[in-house]
């Protein structure tokens, strides 16, 4: 009898989780879950991705073609 008894009090303390805590480890979890997705995304474009061109302006390009002593066209 003292044996049911204990686990009778047991499973009175153990009524469940505080909602706020369970909140939080999911919240957390999935902030996690994206910021570490994020990481190997972001380390798999550096390696896989070719560097971006940055666009050259009208101005360099007629610079370069002058220096080319290629005539620039409208000239």
């Amino acid at each position: 009898m003292d044996g049911d008894n204990f686990a009778g009090e047991v499973n009175a303390e153990a009524k469940g989780l505080n909602p706020g805590l369970i909140v939080l480890l999911v919240v957390g979890t999935l902030l996690s879950v994206f910021l570490v997705a994020n990481y190997v995304l972001y380390m798999y474009a550096q390696k896989n991705l070719p560097p971006k061109k940055k666009p050259v302006s009208k101005k360099k390009l007629k610079r370069e073609k002058l220096k080319q002593g290629v005539p620039v066209p409208g000239e």
